[in-house]
């Protein structure tokens, strides 16, 4: 936060005023990213010792006398793996709630200090960006139900002899749903801030922030009018999902994603 911030002018122009304390969603951001960001490093440690685990069953042991043990296990079970999906999710729906919170703060007038309702340039005249925060909120409210963990269930089957079951293809699933949702609420928020960025002029943002921004108006141009924003959205998840947008914010600010 701190690179990403360096010699921002309307940062600076925010040091007194008035505000005793920000939301959580601003000022709490280093705790919810960063309990996302261990979560999803515990994710990873499961998945690449499982890639790399003998999981068939019966698992076979050659001996030196050129003889085999054959030893019926449960190495392929998928318990590690659907705790973790779960996890993966419920980490990640973290992200697009307090990512659509922030989203609020652009766009309701009581919040925004100064831009206009719903970032939209002609107020009461176009709705801005008020359908995209909307959107976010689906998405993040799809992902609630999601995100009902798939591990706490298990149902026979087998004649009983598969007594107990780890539902982690179902756990995988919804995760990849999850992926799409978060990344697209991202984008909606990024667009809204842009869109913050415009009306903020002349002040200017960092630099790390000014090259994102850069970034962003390459592929979608400002609000001007209304219009269909689900094009916006989609070329902005696509800049998410290329990793584009970090790499244009790490050229200006250097190195954000050290840990990653």
């Amino acid at each position: 936060m701190r690179t990403l911030l360096a010699q921002s002018e309307i940062m600076e122009s925010h040091r007194y005023c008035g505000r005793v304390q920000d939301a959580y969603s601003l000022r709490c951001i280093p705790q919810v990213h960063g309990a996302t960001r261990d979560a999803l490093a515990w994710v990873r440690s499961v998945l690449e010792r499982e890639v790399n685990a003998v999981t068939d069953n019966p698992s076979v042991f050659l001996r030196d006398d050129g003889g085999a043990d054959v030893v019926s296990g449960g190495n392929f079970h998928g318990q590690p793996l659907a705790l973790a999906l779960d996890l993966a999710a419920i980490a990640l729906a973290e992200l697009a709630n307090i990512s659509e919170r922030r989203v609020e703060q652009l766009v309701n007038p009581a919040l925004s200090t100064g831009l206009t309702p719903f970032l939209a340039p002609a107020s009461g005249l176009h709705s801005g960006f008020m359908i995209a925060q909307v959107a976010s909120a689906s998405l993040v409210s799809e992902n609630k139900v999601l995100c009902h963990p798939a591990s706490v269930d298990s149902i026979p089957s087998s004649a009983g002899r598969e007594d107990h079951v780890s539902m982690g293809s179902v756990s995988a699933r919804k995760l990849q749903q999850v992926v799409t949702n978060v990344r697209h609420a991202l984008a909606i928020e990024i667009l809204t801030a842009a869109a913050g960025l415009d009306q903020r002029a002349p002040l200017a943002p960092s630099r790390g922030v000014a090259a994102s921004h850069a970034c962003v108006r390459g592929c979608v141009a400002p609000l001007l009018e209304d219009r269909p924003l689900y094009g916006d959205i989609a070329r902005i998840a696509g800049l998410i999902e290329s990793g584009d947008l970090v790499k244009a914010a790490e050229s200006a600010a250097g190195a954000i994603t050290a840990g990653v």
